[in-house]
């Protein structure tokens, strides 16, 4: 029986948390999350363990996912007075999958390795719908036999796995994706909003880029929902401008000019001050919107 332990129940993590009870029912699993209701909830309907502290946690598990919202909260849980490290035996490993600095990833791996605990960096994506459907991608930072001992695991909960190499390489990637992805959502905002401005039929603009070499992922996926106006949160504007600002962060220390960035960084922080952030990326669009005077939305021609 695997004793396992799960930390942050938010939008990601009760639904990975939930996979590994699900999906193998030999696997004896702890859970903590700064919301005590979600715990007991969590604890009643999949039969998990729950726990007060995660320290608690790390003293009942082998092996500790957690998913929590930024770089102080994923310190605090693993290093913090009630942390994993002050529960947690040698040998055990420490799995962050959450968007963290990956400076501070490194430091928090140093720090559990003179206690003897093993640590990976494994950030990961495909937001709220991978998370449901057990479809992420893990991005994995650390000793590469580490996480072939604990791989198993990441396959209950996602699909597509890629060691990137040592502490805080996972973290780099995952920010470069994000990096990527945050400017192409901007891109789209700018497009969508000057060609419905001129009077192109937004749907219609879709069809032409969803055939041509502008194609993408992400526009695909977003574009339905801006267009039904429906911006129920799958990754928050909130925590795509603390990827940013990770980002910026990142660029800095290895002296790397990022000046789109730095544009999509204030734009994200413009749709929070106008009271946007906890909604979904896509609901960005509506800074734009506002300033020029239209919405982005579907025909109402049948």
């Amino acid at each position: 029986m695997a004793r396992l332990g799960f930390l942050g129940l938010g939008i990601m993590g009760y639904p990975m948390a939930r996979h590994l009870v699900e999906r193998d029912n030999q696997n004896q699993v702890a859970v903590w999350s700064h919301t005590a209701s979600k715990v007991a909830r969590f604890a009643k309907e999949h039969g998990a363990t729950a726990c007060g502290t995660p320290k608690e946690v790390a003293a009942q598990a082998d092996v500790v996912f957690l998913c929590v919202g930024d770089t102080a909260m994923s310190r605090e849980v693993i290093l913090g007075e009630e942390g994993l490290i002050r529960g947690a035996k040698p040998g055990s490993v420490i799995v962050d999958t959450s968007t963290i600095s990956p400076h501070a990833s490194i430091e928090i791996a140093g720090s559990l390795a003179k206690a003897g605990i093993d640590f990976l960096g494994s950030p990961v994506t495909g937001s709220k719908a991978g998370a449901e459907g057990g479809t992420l991608t893990f991005m994995v930072g650390g000793e590469e036999a580490v996480y072939q001992r604990v791989k198993p695991f990441m396959e209950q909960m996602g699909t597509q796995f890629y060691y990137c190499g040592g502490q805080g390489a996972g973290l780099h990637a995952k920010l470069s994706q994000n990096l990527i992805l945050s400017n192409l959502l901007q891109a789209f905002n700018e497009g969508m909003v000057l060609c419905t401005k001129a009077g192109v039929d937004p749907e219609t603009m879709l069809e032409i880029l969803n055939n041509s070499a502008a194609r993408s992922g992400l526009v695909s996926a977003k574009a339905p929902a801006v267009f039904a106006r429906n911006f129920e949160t799958n990754f928050s504007i909130k925590w795509m401008h603390k990827d940013v600002g990770l980002m910026l962060d990142s660029a800095n220390l290895q002296d790397v000019p990022v000046p789109l960035t730095g544009l999509t960084h204030q734009l994200l922080k413009a749709a929070i001050a106008e009271g946007y952030g906890e909604e979904d990326m896509c609901a960005s669009i509506k800074v734009l919107e506002r300033l020029t005077g239209v919405t982005v939305k579907k025909s109402q021609k049948q």
